[in-house]
């Protein structure tokens, strides 16, 4: 027997097998840092369509977790979506660096009694140091982007713009001062965003409480009596006792009706349809003895159980009648938005408000019973005095949700306290409210997922004014002056603020908090006051649009500095979207974005938070250090987004299968690449072998839903048409058919030679395909296609080389579609016949197809080239109504019978052909091998 393994042409690549990413990744990193390749995709872009995803900024405090890297992967693979379909798009990341969590790592680390300014510089070099960190973690994600110049919103240059910005909404008019209840930590010390709060079981004491009545005689008339023959109390049911210090007025709805009811030694006043359900929490007996509507209860007085000041009664819509309760609302307007508001309404004066509850969580001192004690301890003994007095009529513990500091996870009261805010009914140069402006704004904007425009809508109608004020050192100023008598703000602020923010712009904020008055105000000085808030962190954020897209960073769209894309969790509907959109509006009249895509938040394989205590958090590190990052980012594409993002080690094992696919089908096509110069060897896309131009023309399908599917965020899309292409078309057909014409004709032949220029078409395309996604494998792939390369395949476009089949094609797409049908139904019969040790493998078998007319018409046009389609020795077409026992397929029209091959086996090709061993010389061979060996006539394909 003659070897004639050298006359074959046999796959060969330097294209590993192993991916070994976690070693390769980080050397391709440095290989891009050596390239320079963020500012060389600029400088190649420069001119294009221009497109602005705006980095929304991560906090600097603490490792990147699983989600930080979901955020910062969706981000690279739409930049660089953007980049490979032409686009112009610059990704410059970002950093959000003040605020209390920094402030409260160094006070925990060097204590809480710092001077101020040594607090402000201990806070900027632990966001400096954690930036960093961070940042190395970003990079080694594959994240490509101007790490050299990101921007930070401790940099003096935007800690400036911040205070423009709030510069120009002071002189629009959105800015003032007010005393309303606003969240608020005691732990924090301090007033806390909405985004701040978040929700947690707690445990409270449920009381009903009565309140005496003061107008008797009116309240026995709004009942239609003469007089009230008992005493007579109004009940009120809250879960905060420690609010019950701070009543002054009770609230009850204008439409419902109250009745009057007599339950022994007193009248009670309570909502009719929750008499009977109170009256037995109360553990009492009654009967009605008159009925009123809210509306007549107006203005009437009733008296504090504890204290002697009156509590009158104002009319409410927002009072509830749901059992549990009485149909009537205790206020304390110094500890309830609802509360404040009707009081207000009703002619309460600021300076009327009562707010015995201090920062820290403590009563006054001067509060009688209860002064000098934290409000939840003092919970029981206000339970109790009210029980001595006679006022208590039912208590029980309940477990309910209520707000926490999603810091300190500690409850969080509302507290009035004197603050400062943007109004959001302020009405703006062209008429119309901050709220109008930004629901408009709204309306205006691409939302992905489309359910995020509604709910984002919601917030905004239904919020309150924005509390922008907060009591820290580690943030940037309110650089206003307050006239120390009037409490009116400087008649120059605007210009005020302008000086301000040049020193800022010199030396940070230390500027305004060692600024003496009289250097701005001279004379002035002694009359004013200097104002030491801070701002909100999220404006800090909510503002960058101003200071970085048209500042630090300016990218200029034609239409304005706006964002094309706002990328981040849907938590940040109510943060940085939100805070955003405000002073977008409130500056520019528009949001400072066109779309905004929100995704959901990781969770375990059971749907689990990730929790270190549960032992299922998943970090992003230990995933590259032991996966590598490829296959994270191919997770993160492979989720859908829109919803929660399951992921567990055993998911990202399945991940990396999927991988291994991609990977694997790679190799395989720049195996059979070798030898093949494309400037050399190519051929027309027309002169293709009918099946090449089958799979080129798939490929030119695929690109354009691919494009799509990037243009639209789809990315699950693209990483299933990508996985489904390498197993369906290529993995399970193209690349097994063309196989045999690959091997065993000759290295030159038209044959091999339109095979390798349909696989070298398909590898140039599926590279681009995957780099926004798997950048790492991508590159990998990209510098070991033969041909001409360039530095990086995160330099290219969209592979131009492909083409398309005419719709009147002979063997068009409807053609191989149906052939690909039938090789799947045959194939299982193989396998069948496999199992049942009828043959050893495909190529040891015969198989007969009976058919009708119209699959019989399509697959003659194969010839005797259906065998090499059907990967066996020989092919039969035969009627269907002669099939026999043949065996029945799921496709209609198809019958298969499978026998084994009378005849002996090629040691080349391995086909079993009846005229092996007739060949002088070649006793070993079939005709087509030997016509093949290298002085060979050669064998001539026209379709497969």
């Amino acid at each position: 027997m003659s070897d004639y393994k050298h006359t074959l042409n046999l796959p060969e690549t330097d294209f590993p097998m192993r991916g070994m990413l976690p070693k390769r990744e980080p050397e391709r990193v440095a290989r891009w840092q050596q390239l320079d390749l963020y500012h060389r995709l600029r400088e190649e872009r420069r001119g294009r369509e221009l497109f602005v995803l705006h980095d929304g900024p991560p906090y600097a405090n603490g490792s990147i977790h699983i989600g930080h890297a979901v955020n910062k992967i969706l981000k690279d693979i739409i930049v660089k979506s953007k980049n490979l379909a032409g686009f112009d798009a610059p990704y410059v990341p970002g950093w959000d660096c003040h605020g209390l969590p920094i402030e409260h790592k160094v006070e925990t680390t060097h204590g809480k009694h710092l001077p101020p300014e040594r607090a402000r510089e201990l806070c900027r070099e632990y966001a400096a140091e954690q930036i960093q960190e961070q940042l190395k973690d970003f990079v080694r994600l594959g994240v490509i982007g101007d790490w050299d110049n990101p921007y930070r919103s401790m940099d003096y240059a935007n800690e400036a713009g911040e205070i423009r910005a709030l510069a120009e909404m002071v002189e629009a008019g959105y800015v003032f001062k007010g005393l309303k209840p606003v969240n608020w930590c005691f732990d924090c010390g301090s007033a806390l965003a909405e985004a701040e709060v978040e929700y947690q079981d707690k445990q409270s004491d449920a009381i009903d409480v009565a309140f005496p009545v003061a107008d008797a005689e009116r309240l026995a008339a709004a009942f239609g009596l003469d007089a009230l023959a008992k005493p007579t109390a109004i009940v009120i049911w809250t879960t905060t006792p420690w609010t019950v210090p701070a009543n002054q007025a009770l609230n009850v709805h204008p439409e419902f009706t109250y009745a009057l009811v007599d339950a022994g030694e007193r009248l009670l006043v309570l909502a009719e349809e929750l008499v009977e359900s109170c009256l037995s929490r109360f553990g009492l007996d009654g009967e009605i003895i008159a009925t009123a509507t809210g509306e007549r209860l107006d203005g009437i007085r009733f008296r504090h159980p504890l204290y002697d000041r009156p509590s009158p009664v104002y009319l409410a819509d927002y009072v509830e009648s749901e059992v549990g309760s009485t149909g009537i609302v205790h206020s304390a307007p110094a500890y309830g938005v609802d509360d404040f508001v009707t009081c207000r309404a009703h002619g309460m004066e600021f300076s009327e408000i009562l707010s015995p509850v201090q920062g820290d969580g403590v009563y006054a001192d001067d509060l009688p019973y209860f002064g000098g004690q934290l409000i939840w301890k003092a919970n029981p003994q206000i339970v109790a005095k009210l029980d001595e007095v006679g006022a208590l009529l039912a208590h029980k513990t309940i477990t309910h949700s209520y707000m926490h500091c999603w810091r300190h996870k500690s409850p969080v009261i509302y507290r009035a306290t004197a603050q400062w805010f943007v109004g959001m009914d302020v009405k703006g140069k062209d008429g119309r409210t901050l709220r109008e402006r930004a629901l408009a704004g709204i309306d205006a904007t691409t939302f992905t997922p489309a359910w995020g425009q509604a709910r984002l809508h919601a917030m905004i109608a239904n919020r309150p004014d924005w509390c922008i004020s907060r009591q820290r050192n580690w943030g940037v100023p309110i650089p206003f002056f307050l006239h120390k008598a009037s409490g009116e703000l400087h008649p120059r602020t605007v210009e005020l603020m302008e000086q301000a923010a040049q020193r800022v712009e010199r030396e940070g904020i230390d500027a305004w908090f060692r600024l003496d008055a009289g250097e701005l105000l001279g004379e002035e000085a002694d009359d004013y006051e200097k104002v030491t808030d801070t701002l909100d962190v999220w404006f800090d954020s909510g503002t960058t649009h101003r200071h970085v897209l048209r500042g630090s960073h300016p990218h200029g769209h034609d239409q304005g500095p706006r964002a094309d894309l706002y990328l981040e969790g849907s938590d940040q509907h109510r943060g940085w979207f939100h805070s955003s959109l405000l002073t977008g509006c409130a500056i520019d009249g528009h949001p400072p974005y066109r779309g905004l895509l929100t995704h959901g938040f990781t969770v375990d394989a059971h749907g689990r938070k990730m929790s270190k205590s549960v032992g299922n958090v998943v970090a992003p590190q230990e995933v590259m250090d032991k996966l590598g990052a490829d296959i994270l980012r191919l997770w993160v594409a492979s989720t859908d987004y829109a919803g929660e993002m399951a992921v567990s080690d055993e998911i990202l094992k399945r991940t990396a299968d999927v991988y291994r696919r991609i990977r694997n089908t790679s190799r395989f096509l720049l195996a059979n690449l070798h030898g093949f110069e494309p400037s050399r060897d190519a051929l027309a896309f027309d002169d293709l072998l009918a099946l090449d131009r089958w799979v080129v023309d798939r490929a030119a399908q695929l690109q354009t839903r691919i494009e799509t599917a990037y243009q639209e965020y789809r990315f699950l899309d693209v990483y299933q048409q990508v996985h489904g292409f390498c197993a369906r078309e290529l993995g399970g057909f193209y690349l097994d058919v063309i196989k045999d014409r690959q091997y065993t004709t000759q290295a030159d032949s038209v044959a091999r030679r339109s095979a390798q220029t349909a696989l070298h078409r398909v590898v140039e395309a599926l590279a681009r395909w995957v780099a926004p996604i798997l950048s790492f494998t991508a590159e990998e792939i990209y510098q070991h296609i033969p041909g001409e390369r360039g530095d990086s395949v995160l330099l290219e476009e969209y592979y131009t080389g492909l083409g398309t089949l005419a719709d009147d094609a002979a063997m068009g797409r409807d053609f191989w579609e149906r052939v690909l049908e039938v090789k799947q139904a045959v194939n299982k019969c193989l396998e069948d016949a496999r199992n049942a040790k009828v043959i050893k493998g495909s190529l040891a078998a015969e198989v007969t197809l009976y058919v009708d007319d119209a699959l019989h018409e399509t697959l003659a046009k194969l010839g005797d080239e259906l065998r090499f389609v059907m990967l066996t020795s020989e092919v039969r077409l035969a009627p269907l109504d002669a099939a026999g026992d043949a065996v029945a397929t799921e496709l209609e029209g198809l019958e298969v019978a499978v026998a084994a091959s009378p005849h002996q086996k090629c040691e080349r090709c391995w086909h079993h052909r009846e005229d092996v061993g007739t060949h002088a010389g070649h006793d070993d061979l079939c005709g087509r091998c030997v016509s093949n060996l290298p002085d060979g006539p050669g064998e001539t394909r026209r379709y497969a």
